[in-house]
Order: structure tokens, then sequence, then C-alpha cells
């Protein structure tokens, strides 16, 4: 097939072109590399410079004759979509509808989403599955919500069928190496702790050491990248074959503490990895975990890479290699 990846230059992105790619499908990269870097471009891929707010370049682009499009371009600090909402307007809703118009005016009839499990909220039962209610607690996991309520009704009115993949935490980097790139000014967990590995951070803030948890570190569902990306393969495939649009949870099912996280990048990296117990942030849930039994029942999909050790090595060859660690 040939296939067109809106941000597919940034970390996500380029882990679901180079999956695409393996499976022997054309693929066309549309980025404005704000996030992205060229280091996570492939040759074998044709790379297309531009903004998904730049709706003329966009629908020129998806007159190409595309079979699908997977749309991964967002802006995605939640901390930040609430103190800077109108820049995830912008970027997360303007930009999303000019992509769907660019999809249907082009006649590309099939769409993957990257949204979020930032759509659900705090977690009203464990593990969550599709049916939880659907609470944003912060303005990022409400564009990620609103954008597939757009999408529903873009399938009632133009036909345009749709995969919204719910991402729990994604972390690690392609066992293979062949994706090294880092991610500018991270604030997820596991790129934090590299980054204090690596000497680039000098220590680990650590929010709380007081939940009911295993060891009182919060607890949270990561989904190696490379997982993700074999579920956009899969989700694409499966509307292709029913004709019907989904919704569907990719998480690993497994919770990994915050010291778990940590200790295993210690053994890993074999640096000491500072670390430093503050405060709980206001809104952080003691445990977060997925169910993934749909993904399982209709895509065949399941996290093979997702394991804290597999997480912790794969991303820390990228920032053995990118940011003189050793």
């Amino acid at each position: 097939m040939k296939i067109l990846i809106v941000g597919g230059a940034g970390y996500i992105g380029s882990h679901v072109a180079r999956e695409f790619l393996d499976g022997g499908h054309s693929v066309t990269v549309y980025d404005n590399l704000s996030t992205g870097t060229r280091q996570n471009l492939f040759a074998e891929a044709r790379f297309v410079e531009g903004d998904i707010l730049d709706a003329q370049s966009l629908a020129k682009l998806a007159r190409e004759g595309f079979d699908a499009l997977v749309h991964l371009a967002a802006a995605k600090a939640a901390g930040e979509s609430m103190t800077d909402p109108m820049k995830y307007s912008t970027q997360n809703l303007n930009g999303t509808v000019n992509i769907i118009n660019a999809a249907v005016v082009g006649g590309i009839g099939k769409l993957v989403f990257s949204s979020s499990a930032a759509v659900y909220g705090e977690p009203k039962y464990l593990p969550v599955d599709e049916k939880h209610p659907t609470n944003p607690e912060n303005y990022y996991g409400f564009t990620k919500l609103e954008i597939e309520r757009i999408l529903g009704w873009y399938d009632k009115l133009k036909g345009l069928r749709f995969a919204a993949l719910r991402y729990f935490n994604a972390a690690g980097y392609d066992p293979a190496g062949r994706i090294s790139g880092l991610e500018r000014s991270p604030a997820n967990l596991l790129p934090v702790v590299m980054e204090v590995a690596a000497g680039m951070r000098p220590e680990l803030m650590v929010f709380g050491e007081d939940y009911e948890t295993k060891d009182g570190t919060g607890v949270r569902d990561y989904v190696h990248v490379s997982d993700l990306a074999r579920g956009h393969v899969a989700a694409l495939d499966w509307i292709g074959c029913n004709n019907r649009s989904l919704v569907v949870n990719l998480g690993s099912e497994e919770g990994i503490s915050v010291k778990e996280m940590l200790e295993s990048a210690r053994r890993i990296t074999g640096k000491p990895i500072p670390a430093k117990i503050v405060g709980r942030r206001a809104g952080d849930p003691a445990k977060l975990v997925a169910s993934s039994s749909l993904a399982h029942e209709l895509l065949g999909w399941s996290a093979r890479h997702s394991d804290v050790d597999s997480l912790v090595r794969t991303t820390w060859e990228a920032y053995r290699v990118n940011a003189g660690g050793s």
C-alpha cells in the first residue's frame, strides 16, 4: 500500500514508518521537524517537509493517490496543555481538521489516528478498558477525545474509516537500533531517567513515594514503541478488511513503578542515577494500567518488547550513542 504518515519524523512516527517499510509498503513522511528529526528519516521513504496548519499543501499532497493516512502529528505535553491551551487548540484541533479534510478531498478512505489514554482521566476501575468513562483531566486529553468525536462524524458523513489507538505510555527504541534520534525536552519518566544517566541533567525527581502501590511510587502501563508501531499496521489491516472504524487501547497490561524503572536503569546503565523524592503532583493517580483484550481479540496484537528491561535497554542504547553515555 501507499501510506502517508503525518508526523513520521517524530519519536513514535519514525517507528511506525519503519514498521510499514519493513512490511513492504511505500511510505511518504510529512513533517515540519519541529519535534521530529532528520536523523529519524529513512532513505527508502519519501520525505515532504510541511506543516499541518498549511491546509493547501496537505490537500495537494493527499491527492497523490494514497491508500491510507497515519496521523501522529500533535503537541503532547499534558502539563503544558493546561497553561497554553491556545497551542493545543491550534496544533491538535485545527491541524487535525486540516488533515482529515485533506484525506477526504484526496480520496483517502482509511486513517489511523494516534489517540491517548489521557481521554479516560482518573481511573474509575482497573484495568482501564475501552468502555471506561472518558473524562479527560487535562486539555491535551480533551483534544484527543474531540478528534475521536470528529472522526466519528466523518465516518458517518463521508465514509472515512478510522482507527483511534489509545496509547498508554510509549517508551523504548527500535530493538534493532535503526532509530536513535532523541526526543527534544522530554517529560516522560524513562527519557528523563536516561538524561540523568547520560549526565544531561543532575537528578531525577520522584513525585511521591506514599502511594498505595507495591513500593509506594506511581505505577504506569508502559508499552514499547515498536509494539505500538505494529499496532498501527494491524489496525489499518483491520479497518481495511472490515470496512468499519475502530477505537482500541494499546497497552502492555503490566504496571511498572517509578522505582522499578529506576532500579532497572541503574543496573543496565551502570550509572548511579541520583533521585530525589519530592511531593506528589496534583492529579496523578497511584496506578494506571490498560486492558488490551480488544486489541488481542480483533487485531491479534500483544506487547512483545514491553518488559522493563527491554524498555530501558533499548532506550539506553539510543542515549549512549547520541548523548555521550558509555
